[in-house]
């Protein structure tokens, strides 16, 4: 199994995936959020696949497609966690940390 947490920035709304394959191709996720759209995101991708989602174009998996319908935030990192995390259950890619640090510059 694979756990991301994820720390969405300034929003504050935490949010912990758990991602699962025992064939390597359909992924059980569980999401736990304190933000109630990622929570209804969660509601319709119990499962992915993780196929088609990792190898669709940019943007046209289904996580993307049903978090349009629900999350108003399009910065917003889960549905791509959602994604790193379905990959690495499925051996897609090895489990490694995505960083991205905002600055100011001086």
């Amino acid at each position: 199994m694979i756990v991301a947490d994820v720390n969405p920035g300034v929003c504050g709304l935490k949010t912990i995936i758990k991602a699962e394959s025992p064939d390597m191709m359909n992924t059980s996720v569980s999401i736990e959020s304190e933000c109630p759209a990622v929570m209804k995101l969660s509601e319709k991708i119990q499962t992915v696949d993780a196929m088609k989602a990792i190898f669709s174009p940019f943007g046209t998996s289904s996580v993307f497609t049903e978090a349009q319908a629900v999350l108003s935030h399009a910065a917003c990192p889960v549905p791509t966690a959602i994604l790193k995390a379905v990959e690495a259950a499925c051996s897609l890619a090895l489990p490694a940390d995505v960083i991205i640090e905002l600055k100011k510059a001086e």
